[in-house]
């Protein structure tokens, strides 16, 4: 699995605290390289304890999913939907993810939607729309203007190896492909894990070639060193 990285852009600790958002479904363009989050989902199976598979390679079934924020997925085979989303690679299953429209922009705007899709095996954490809420339209809007500040933030989600939730666990912190900003930290288990101190709203999440966390907070680079 590669490991992406995005040429020639610091990563101050003001990019990092700025940005927290990415603005409408439009497709941007940019010279970033690789990494963000998108996730897939949706609830047709009955949801289990966080991790009850460990699976050694990080994938996970329908059955593995956890978190408050499930049910707000789509059912059956609807877009969106845990069996729709799982056949997909990870930007195009999040892409119809009700819960991460924010984070698709986001995607979309810094050009890594093929990037993501390419990849074999990662992990993403992926902020719920409600996570860039405090930034507003406006500044949301103009970070998807800046891609090279935006897609460090996008890579500090990523992790180049596919972790379940008792993976994450079981290692404590990960690197991800914004190696700059220093590991993120896993702490708690189950339903009370916590990702660089985001809660999990939907965890465990399937998808072709990633497995997905939907979180309560955009992760800022720097700030576990």
């Amino acid at each position: 699995m590669n490991k992406l990285r995005v040429a020639g852009v610091g990563i101050t600790a003001a990019a990092a605290l700025t940005l927290t958002a990415c603005g409408n479904d439009s497709g941007s363009s940019s010279n970033a390289s690789s990494s963000s989050m998108a996730p897939s989902s949706s609830m047709s199976a009955p949801m289990t304890s966080a991790g009850s598979t460990g699976s050694p390679d990080g994938v996970t079934t329908n059955a593995d999913v956890f978190g408050p924020a499930c049910s707000q997925l789509p059912q059956g085979s609807a877009p969106g939907s845990l069996d729709s989303m799982g056949p997909q690679p990870v930007a195009s299953a999040a892409s119809t993810n009700p819960l991460l429209t924010k984070l698709v922009a986001a995607v979309k705007a810094t050009n890594l939607v093929d990037t993501l899709n390419s990849q074999q095996a990662i992990t993403v954490f992926a902020p719920a729309d409600p996570a860039f809420a405090a930034l507003g339209d406006a500044k949301f809007n103009e970070l998807a203007g800046k891609p090279a500040e935006l897609a460090p933030i996008l890579q500090y989600h990523v992790v180049g190896k596919r972790y379940d939730a008792k993976g994450l666990a079981a290692a404590g912190s990960v690197e991800t492909l914004n190696t700059a900003g220093g590991p993120v930290k896993i702490e708690g288990s189950g339903e009370n894990m916590t990702i660089n101190g985001a809660k999990i709203l939907c965890g465990n999440i399937p998808t072709k070639n990633a497995t997905v966390f939907v979180i309560d907070k955009v992760l800022t680079p720097g700030t576990n060193k």
